[in-house]
């Protein structure tokens, strides 16, 4: 038997980082047997060879992985190797192992939570308010994974707040509020460096946390998504500066997340509901606030243009052709998102964005209709425009928020439908009022690529959420296929 004893190397010890030194013995005294197979679910395939008179085995799933194996055990002892005693492996894949453990121990490997603060720091100056608010969410997901099992960690609704608070790099400098004070010193100091994701365990977690609620329940199959895009940014940042070799959730399988599907064909309003509701809408507040009454117009263009509200939000009156009779054209060219203070260079709640899906200097021209036309001519009659040339304003000439737009909407559902209307999901929230729009132009025979063009998505995302509305249209339907066919029913008499 041919044996020698090679210099110290490094060991693994559990953690997967070197351990101590220790002397290895080569032996170029090999013999493989060929594949059998044993009692095993999961790797029934068996390879077993000896070194220097020790036994070796390696299972796995399939035939064709063990002859693989085989194939380059035999090619090593073909080329002269000589194979370590202790674990049965050729020389250069010991040598390889040994050097990739080395560039390992030498990579910088920063926490979680230093590496969040850097990420974000990073992708801050490019990214649009909306997304700076999803990595953190993301971020901050992903932290509860990269806490470790500690008895003392804190409460995991703190560490999220914790997180997006210090994500922000204008915090750098800057003390904790006192509520997340503690919790901030507890990650700085506990939570898991970032090669832990290399572990399985970990990535599950991380990967869990992503699809999850708090509560234990499925989050919304776009949250999902969202939070999932964004951490492969973060990912993909971490592989460029050399801390991880991989995405650590790549091969992890999708949760089936929680999804409506289709719009549920319950929120819709008919023709009447809808000139009900916009009716009501202007009976809301005191009549020296005209609260309701500067939003009928607004609700309009959500209603039968289809905008969303933070498109609405951001229509000047020189994107407006409103002629005295017949249809309109709105050009939108930009969009006024609501994601606060913290996440916008500007330090307002609003950030101001070209159209989602569309280039920044990209507009999208919507016919309206003369129903709608008459309410914007009316509107600025009554109102005028903000000094920037904005069609709504609120009372003080400021931007239309959030609140107040929802707050009117949910007032004036009681004033248009009847109590058990009201209690239904009939038009519940703005976002209804747009399903609405485009369920409409479905019905109408609107083919769905003008449609979507119309709505500013994808023939896609109308095929997903829209086909369902339109299963009450069947009956039309089958009269219009007979038409083609020029079948006439029979005369009932």
């Amino acid at each position: 038997m041919n044996n020698r004893t090679t210099g110290a190397t490094q060991g693994a010890h559990g953690s997967g980082r070197p351990g101590g030194s220790k002397e290895r013995v080569f032996s170029n005294d090999v013999r493989v047997w060929g594949v059998s197979k044993v009692r095993s679910k999961s790797a029934p395939y068996q390879l077993r060879w000896a070194v220097a008179g020790k036994r070796c085995y390696a299972s796995f799933a399939t035939s064709t992985l063990a002859d693989n194996r085989r194939s380059e055990l035999r090619q090593a002892m073909r080329r002269g190797e000589a194979f370590d005693v202790e674990s049965g492996l050729p020389e250069s894949e010991i040598r390889r192992a040994e050097a990739e453990a080395a560039q390992t121990e030498k990579r910088p490997d920063p926490t979680w939570w230093e590496f969040s603060r850097e990420f974000m720091k990073r992708r801050w100056r490019t990214a649009a308010a909306k997304t700076r608010e999803g990595f953190a969410d993301s971020l901050a997901s992903a932290s509860l994974g990269m806490m470790g099992d500690k008895p003392d960690a804190p409460n995991l609704r703190l560490v999220r707040r914790a997180v997006r608070w210090a994500v922000v790099p204008a915090h750098e400098n800057e003390e904790p509020p006192p509520d997340l004070e503690k919790v901030c010193a507890w990650l700085a100091e506990n939570a898991l460096p970032l090669s832990a994701l290399r572990e399985s365990g970990v990535a599950e977690d991380v990967h869990y946390r992503l699809a999850y609620k708090l509560d234990g329940k499925l989050a919304a199959k776009d949250t999902y998504k969202r939070r999932r895009r964004s951490f492969n940014a973060a990912m993909a940042y971490a592989i460029q500066k050399g801390y991880l070799d991989e995405n650590p959730i790549d091969g992890l399988e999708r949760y089936a997340t929680a999804s409506h599907g289709a719009i549920d064909p319950r929120v819709l309003m008919n023709a009447v509901q809808g000139r009900e509701f916009l009716t009501a809408v202007s009976y809301v507040g005191s009549v020296h606030r005209n609260r309701g009454r500067r939003l009928v117009a607004f609700f309009g263009c959500i209603l039968y243009a289809a905008m969303r509200p933070a498109e609405v939000v951001g229509l000047r009156l020189a994107d407006c052709h409103l002629p005295e009779k017949g249809w309109g054209v709105l050009t939108l060219r930009e969009t006024r998102p609501v994601s606060g203070k913290k996440w916008t260079d500007s330090g307002q709640r609003h950030d101001k964005r070209g159209l989602k899906m569309r280039d920044p200097e990209a507009d999208r021209p919507v016919p309206i209709p003369p129903i709608l036309v008459a309410m914007l001519r009316a509107h600025v009659k009554e109102f005028g425009t903000a000094a920037d040339g904005r069609l709504f304003q609120n009372e003080r000439g400021g931007l239309v928020g959030t609140s107040s737009y929802w707050r009117v909407w949910q007032e004036a559902r009681p004033f248009a439908f009847p109590p058990y209307k009201v209690a239904s999901p009939l038009a519940r929230k703005p976002y209804d009022g747009r399903a609405t729009c485009i369920t409409d132009w479905l019905r109408s025979g609107l083919p769905v690529a003008e449609v979507a063009r119309r709505a500013g998505t994808s023939p896609e995302v109308i095929d997903r959420h829209y086909a369902g509305c339109l299963d009450n249209s069947e009956e039309e339907n089958n009269k219009k296929i007979e038409k083609a066919m020029g079948w006439e029913p029979p005369d009932a008499g």
